[in-house]
């Protein structure tokens, strides 16, 4: 388990792919308990420790997850993101390219819990929900792009099947539309980045994840960063220019 941020309040987890925050029905170990477990044995508490969860990530997504350590987070935790006070930035890998480098999408989203999958539609429609995030294409190899998305709302798989709409489908899932999976059975797709007031000290809180350790993430990461310090000198001489 990594761990990214701790106060008396929160912790922040780099979650692996592969891990669930909560429990379900494969009856696997939760994330939230190894956090309990954790803090229990840190801090050599008595019976049980609470760990409250305020928002998840897909089985089979990695990066940040938000815990609280108190109820009292919790609570303001929980209207935060219900109110949109939580900014998370998330990093998507697809084989093609958007048709657009930067852009805001809203669908429609219908979800069937029988195979537990989202459907995105242009129109509304009886029973959907609107969802909305915006885009910016950060980098691009000869054969991969890496896409940078910010939710503006949070709908079940939204990312997943919002990029699959505009026939972006992230590399390695073949729920969405992606020719092959990934040797490790991760999607990629992480929770990249999250800034909020803190819920109870109210200082800000800006905690980034590390890209997964392969060549891809690394390649289209320092293409990235590249391409951001190219933008700014760029913005800079456009500034000294006038």
């Amino acid at each position: 388990m990594e761990i990214l941020y701790e106060d008396n309040h929160i912790i922040i987890i780099n979650k692996a792919p592969g891990e669930i925050v909560q429990g379900d029905k494969t009856g696997d170990t939760p994330l939230c308990d190894i956090v309990a477990q954790y803090l229990k044995e840190k801090y050599a508490k008595p019976g049980n420790v609470f760990c409250g969860v305020a928002h998840r990530l897909d089985r089979p997504v990695g990066g940040l997850v938000v815990f609280a350590k108190t109820s009292k987070a919790l609570t303001r935790l929980n209207e935060m993101f219900r109110t949109g006070k939580i900014h998370k930035t998330y990093w998507a890998i697809s084989r093609n390219r958007p048709p657009q480098e930067s852009g805001e999408l809203v669908h429609y989203i219908t979800t069937t819990e029988r195979n537990n999958k989202s459907y995105a539609s242009t129109h509304p429609s009886a029973n959907a929900k609107e969802a909305r995030l915006r885009y910016k294409l950060l980098a691009s190899t000869e054969r991969y792009h890496l896409i940078e998305v910010e939710l503006l709302t949070g709908r079940k798989h939204q990312i997943r099947v919002q990029l699959s709409a505009i026939g972006c489908p992230i590399k390695g899932d073949l729920k969405y539309g992606d020719k092959r999976s990934n040797p490790d059975g991760s999607i990629s797709l992480i929770a990249r980045h999250v800034e909020f007031e803190h819920p109870v000290s109210h200082k800000p809180i800006s905690v980034t994840a590390p890209v997964p350790a392969d060549n891809l993430w690394t390649a289209l990461s320092e293409a990235a960063s590249t391409n951001s310090q190219s933008e700014s000198e760029t913005q800079d001489t456009t500034c000294n220019q006038k």
